[in-house]
């Protein structure tokens, strides 16, 4: 299959829907497809993408107000002419909010199928930005996705969400993990002396520093005796977010093999933000063989299972995740079952099966389309 993936971010960036863009372009490649990416133009410009496994094509871009790692693309006929060059069998639509809309509409104006991959919950972050506008948000989800052939939600939540919210053809594809990069074996003594040289407890937040994430809820588990909160990743939040978290250290973003050391070397893993679709560091944290305290809400409800690989907590409740990360300071054996639990539930969910499960939804769509034709 040519296949065109549209995307609203691609590494460099550093965020799920970046990385998900390109384990699916490397898994098609994997697979003998030919994948090609377009992807908003990067702060550096159109430098060589020495990550991507296949062409990519980049649109200029301008950065968010106010959160200048977020690039949104100008408009641009380098869509169309993207998915026309490259003969595209079927469009992948990654996140589409500004750059995939366009990618929708050229679809369609070709006559090229279209899956939409839902990732990002915008009416979880009008509420937060903005205070309202979740309608507004809905209705322009509902619009995008009404338009592709198939829709592909990555947790139970989301399907649910979108189904109540009259999206159509919506199917459940999940996320992958990296259980090679991200294992247990990865813990390193040497950066738990340097993290807690009194030898504390080290509780973990990966991911980005922003309003919607909701990072201050682990000022609680802060003020805990013998507890250590480590913050991975940068943002606009990062400034109020040293104030909030006194004693917190602050390590700004981590990635690859230098990531999955500091995961392995975590003893708990807390996620705080209650709009994750999937929420991809809760499986990272898994496959590291660390016990995960996380909100009742989205994407972890699939991936926590409460009382055996971690704990879930009510969303936006700061005594709460304290209490969770209390509970599980004093039980040494409860958090070596919980981290061995969810390292088993994860080693089945390589990107390569996950993978192959997109392949199958893409020709499912081709297939339809065939009858339809016919």
């Amino acid at each position: 299959m040519r296949v065109v993936i549209v995307t609203e971010s691609f590494p460099p960036d550093v965020n799920g829907v970046a990385h998900c863009a390109l384990q699916t372009a490397r898994h098609l490649v994997d697979r003998g497809h030919a994948p090609l990416v377009v992807a908003p133009a990067t702060a550096a410009g159109h430098g060589p993408d020495a990550l991507a496994p296949c062409p990519v094509v980049r649109v200029p871009s301008l950065p968010l107000p106010g959160y200048p790692q977020v690039r949104v693309a100008l408009p641009s006929r380098r869509v169309a002419t993207a998915i026309t060059e490259h003969r595209a069998d079927i469009v992948h639509l990654a996140s589409p909010f500004i750059l995939g809309v366009r990618g929708m509409a050229a679809a369609a104006r070709l006559g090229v199928p279209a899956v939409a991959v839902y990732q990002t919950d915008l009416a979880g972050y009008a509420r937060t930005y903005v205070g309202a506008g979740e309608a507004t948000a809905w209705r322009r989800i509902r619009s995008v996705h009404a338009a592709a052939d198939r829709t592909l939600a990555p947790s139970s939540a989301a399907l649910h969400d979108l189904e109540a919210h009259g999206v159509p053809r919506v199917r459940l594809w999940p996320r992958g993990v990296d259980t090679v990069r991200f294992r247990p074996e990865h813990r390193d003594e040497a950066l738990r002396r340097e993290l807690a040289p009194n030898g504390e407890l080290i509780v973990g937040y990966v991911g980005r520093l922003a309003p919607e994430k909701q990072v201050e809820l682990l000022a609680g588990a802060c003020g805990l005796e013998g507890v250590r909160v480590v913050i991975v990743g940068d943002g606009p939040s990062e400034t109020s977010l040293r104030e909030a978290l006194p004693g917190a250290v602050f390590l700004g973003r981590r990635t690859g093999d230098e990531l999955a050391r500091i995961f392995a070397s975590l003893d708990v893993f807390a996620h705080t933000g209650p709009f994750e679709t999937f929420c991809q560091t809760v499986q990272e944290a898994m496959a590291s063989g660390v016990p995960v305290v996380a909100p009742a809400a989205g994407g972890p409800l699939d991936l926590v299972a409460h009382g055996r690989t971690g704990l879930l907590v009510p969303p936006r409740d700061e005594a709460a995740v304290r209490d969770a990360v209390a509970a599980l300071a004093a039980d040494p054996t409860l958090r070596a079952a919980y981290g061995a639990a969810g390292r088993a539930t994860v080693e089945g969910r390589t990107w390569a099966a996950v993978g192959d499960q997109l392949i199958d939804h893409y020709a499912d769509v081709l297939s339809a389309r065939t009858v339809v034709a016919a």
